[in-house]
């Protein structure tokens, strides 16, 4: 009896223990990840991920290189690289390099040879063959390099191995892992004190969401840094890849000057030939400190503006010759010796030869230049302060301010646009029409309000609409205003600059019956929007709040309004192209995969009949392998998870989509064809979709086999 009780107890704690690693795996992925999703005892027995740590170093006299390093999952346990004692097995590579003492860049030990046309035979820097890895036990190994340090190494310089390395799970259908790391160390044995330390990972991971190049395996700034030197040109252009120029071009992208007039900018490496001549910086390249933060902690944070270099700035100014002098007015340069004189880190002014003054946008010089009021703009701020006259059958009054950043009223004569929008009901936009004269307009009416409003001396002004609410209106309706100013900064100087900027747009919503006020709902916030645009703001900065964006953007709305003065001639003839938020934003961002898997090129006729057509961008998202415009990352845009949750939403209206495969479409299959374009997947919408309406929840929502977030995750 005893020994019964033992054992019952025992294998009630073997459970418990069980349950707890089980749970403690499960706990620690994230949503994107595949294993978050994954059965637990699946996760339990695999132990998904991949850690690697270097322990230790060593340079030996006669230039033999030693890594120690171990092999771990996330949470430390140690994993087998033959993939015997623990699930998947685990390829690795290893370079090394060293900072000389007295410059900034690596060189590398490992090197490989290049052949190309341009060039018949280089060194780049490169992964090292035929070492020697020896098993220490309990994930612990070490490798000793083939490649050895020159004779007469400077064992008192920074000296760096990274290790890069992929786990493959797919036997278990989990994704191979991928992990990166780097180790500084001084072969004799002082004090690691000179770095190359730029730029953290982290800020690229802004826009990219996890830096990793040539098939994913290739982690992170510091190891990038190793490889993309001096050294690293490419034998098919001559071009070179080091990392300051490498990055600065490919950011630049379609506004290199060499671009601009008809050239491309491409690389090509055992990888393939990459063309980066459409990229377009989502947050403006002139920004330079989104790339160059100086919060992350980088220990040459600043570098980029204190030590100035023709590679460096040659990189997006490629029409400026330093041999010859061309395009530069500082004439030619022989060495970076120079550059620093000229080239100050900042100036009084903006728009001068200053680093951040020659890259500061017009309306960010506040920010950059608070010193100097010559730079300050006014500001424009507006806000409703209520609707009264609200019910149905009404013609709303708007109570609103307008001041300037100093809480100043502004005058309504200066401004550039002032006016309001009426949409409704917020349960979904896009079928109310506010009169037969704003048939032309589904879903919302806006009116100018800059020279019929009354204002007080301290701008508290009103706005009483012409329209009407419809007399039949029920639930809550909302009104949003949008207004712009232009202003002149550094008036009476050669650097005068004329600076156009809207006011974030207010939105006030009021119940039209007496009912409660049901605000829209939040699907997305511009905070994560500007996360990679910084600020965001469309129609000649007017519009800056995706919660108005969607008065306009509704389900029945179309270009159909601007077709007819079309520049481009095809476009007057193609049928309108619908612009719901929810197909034009995913539409926009997946851009190049649009027409790649089967769709027709997104072509919106905006004001002035312009030709806006979408299909070349490429959404910075990087993929696990390290591949651009990878739309899986709902949360990049989304908010409180609002992919998935949406699908619960009723009462949504059909949206217009007169190019699109079905038309209209119902609103989940909407969202959802936004992505997928190609003919079987509108097979599949139409195929779960009745007149009772779509059953895109059974398999897709929260409690489906096939949640929206599980079949997103690729990690």
């Amino acid at each position: 009896m005893k020994f019964n009780n033992i054992a019952r107890k025992s294998g009630i704690c073997l459970v418990i223990a069980v349950s707890l690693v089980a749970a403690q795996q499960k706990h620690h992925f994230s949503p994107r990840e595949k294993a978050f999703y994954a059965d637990a005892a699946t996760v339990e027995f695999v132990n998904p991920g991949l850690a690697i740590t270097v322990t230790g170093a060593t340079i030996l006299a006669n230039g033999t290189i030693t890594v120690q390093y171990t092999l771990t999952d996330p949470i430390g346990l140690p994993l087998d690289a033959a993939g015997v004692s623990t699930p998947g097995a685990i390829s690795t590579s290893f370079v090394a390099g060293y900072i000389p003492n007295s410059q900034e860049q690596y060189t590398a030990y490992t090197t490989k040879v290049a052949t190309g046309t341009a060039i018949a035979s280089t060194n780049q820097p490169g992964t090292d063959t035929g070492g020697t890895t020896t098993v220490l036990g309990n994930g612990a190994y070490q490798y000793v390099f083939a490649t050895q340090a020159p004779t007469g190494f400077d064992a008192t310089a920074t000296n760096t191995i990274g290790i890069y390395g992929s786990r493959t799970l797919t036997a278990y259908n989990l994704p191979t892992n991928y992990a990166s790391t780097t180790f500084n160390f001084v072969p004799n044995g002082a004090k690691v004190t000179h770095t190359r330390d730029l730029i953290e990972t982290s800020s690229c991971n802004q826009c990219h969401e996890q830096l990793s190049a040539h098939g994913g395996s290739r982690r992170g700034v510091s190891l990038c840094v190793m490889c993309h030197t001096p050294q690293n040109i490419d034998p098919n252009t001559g071009a070179t890849v080091d990392f300051k120029s490498f990055i600065h071009r490919i950011h630049m992208g379609s506004s290199l000057p060499s671009v601009v007039a008809g050239g491309t900018f491409e690389i090509t490496n055992s990888h393939g030939t990459s063309n980066y001549s459409t990229v377009v910086d989502p947050a403006n390249v002139q920004r330079c400190e989104v790339c160059h933060q100086q919060t992350t902690g980088a220990a040459q944070a600043t570098a980029f503006m204190k030590n100035p270099s023709r590679v460096a700035c040659g990189s997006c100014h490629d029409d400026v010759s330093f041999v010859t002098g061309k395009n530069h007015p500082g004439g030619f340069q022989t060495d970076d010796t120079q550059c620093a004189n000229c080239h100050v880190p900042q100036g009084e002014s903006p728009f001068d030869a200053s680093i951040m003054g020659a890259h500061v946008m017009t309306t960010d010089t506040a920010a950059f230049y608070p010193q100097n009021p010559n730079t300050l703009i006014s500001g424009i701020n507006l806000a409703i302060t209520s609707v009264t006259n609200n019910k149905a059958g009404s013609a709303p009054v708007v109570a609103f301010t307008l001041l300037d950043n100093n809480k100043n009223p502004l005058a309504l004569t200066a401004l550039g646009s002032l006016s309001f929008t009426m949409a409704g009901p917020t349960t979904d936009f896009g079928y109310t029409i506010f009169g037969a004269a704003n048939a032309g307009t589904p879903g919302y009416v806006t009116e100018s309000a800059q020279t019929a409003s009354n204002c007080d001396t301290k701008g508290n002004c009103t706005y009483a609409f012409t329209n009407v609410i419809p007399s039949k209106a029920v639930g809550t309706y909302a009104i949003g205003g949008e207004a712009r100013v232009t202003q002149t900064i550094l008036a009476g100087t050669t650097s005068s600059q004329s600076v156009e900027y809207g006011a974030f747009n207010p939105v006030s919503y009021f119940s039209v019956d007496g009912s409660p006020v049901e605000t829209r709902r939040t699907i997305v916030q511009m905070a994560n929007c500007n996360t990679c645009h910084v600020a965001l703001s469309e129609h000649g900065t007017l519009r800056s709040n995706v919660q108005y964006c969607v008065f306009c953007h509704n389900p029945s709305n179309t270009d159909a309004s601007t077709r007819a003065t079309a520049t481009v001639a095809s476009d007057k003839t193609a049928p309108p192209q619908g612009i719901n938020f929810n197909l034009l934003v995913h539409r926009i961002h997946d851009g190049v995969n649009v027409t790649a898997n089967g769709g027709k090129p997104f072509i919106v006729v905006g004001h002035g009949g312009s030709h806006n057509d979408f299909s070349g961008v490429l959404f910075p998202g990087l993929s696990p392998t390290g591949s651009p415009a990878d739309l899986a990352n709902c949360a990049f845009c989304h908010v409180n998870s609002s992919e998935q949750n949406a699908l619960s939403l009723t009462g949504l209206n059909p949206v217009t989509d007169p190019q699109g495969l079905i038309n209209p479409v119902q609103p989940t299959s909407s969202a959802c064809s936004g992505c997928h374009v190609d003919i079987p997947s509108a097979s599949h919408f139409l195929a779960n979709t009745s007149t009772l309406g779509e059953s895109c929840a059974v398999c897709h929502g929260t409690n489906g086999a096939f949640t929206v977030d599980s079949v997103h995750a690729n990690y």
